[in-house]
């Protein structure tokens, strides 16, 4: 059975917040662009996103909290191309990771100048599925590729991203991981 992608109605309260958290992510970025989040005060960020504190409050709890949910957005069409493959090897996945850097530049540029690259530590750790509960060899080996992977990508990054996605696959390849 085919199913129908959903219509959201702009004017139901799910349209409504989908708008709110849309102006929300647009004006964080926007101001960021100049300012470091500190210097951020939700009062600006709600003033500048043309919404009320309660929106922003009903949705997020904090100003990266905005970034992990704009983060995991971006991140949505690379887990599901990764489910597509998921039987892919694990340096292809690590090249499909760089990829998605490589496609968001910008964004993910922006994070770097502004030392929030720390917030991507929860995705890739998400993406390797680490959790404590794995059998100990198969967590220990997770989290030595997740936090590998973690350190390269902020190395990567720091660095300018010099290096194609290509390129930085090829190197953690290299390295027998």
């Amino acid at each position: 059975m085919k199913q129908n992608k959903k219509i959201v109605s702009p004017m139901s309260n799910e349209g409504r917040n989908i708008y709110v958290i849309e102006h929300i992510i647009k004006s964080l970025l926007t101001l960021l662009e100049s300012k470091a989040i500190a210097d951020i005060s939700i009062s600006e960020l709600c003033d500048n996103a043309g919404i009320g504190r309660a929106s922003f409050y009903r949705n997020f709890n904090s100003k990266e909290d905005i970034l992990r949910a704009h983060i995991n957005k971006l991140f949505d069409g690379w887990r599901s191309d990764w489910e597509k493959n998921n039987r892919i090897p694990l340096s292809s996945g690590i090249g499909m990771v760089f990829e998605h850097f490589e496609q968001n530049r910008e964004f993910y540029h922006l994070l770097n100048e502004r030392h929030l690259i720390y917030l991507l530590k929860d995705v890739i750790l998400d993406i390797m599925e680490l959790k404590p509960d794995l059998p100990k060899a198969e967590a220990y080996a997770k989290a030595f590729v997740a936090y590998t992977l973690y350190g390269w990508v902020e190395m990567w990054f720091q660095r300018g991203m010099q290096e194609s996605a290509e390129e930085m696959r090829q190197l953690f390849q290299s390295q027998g991981l």
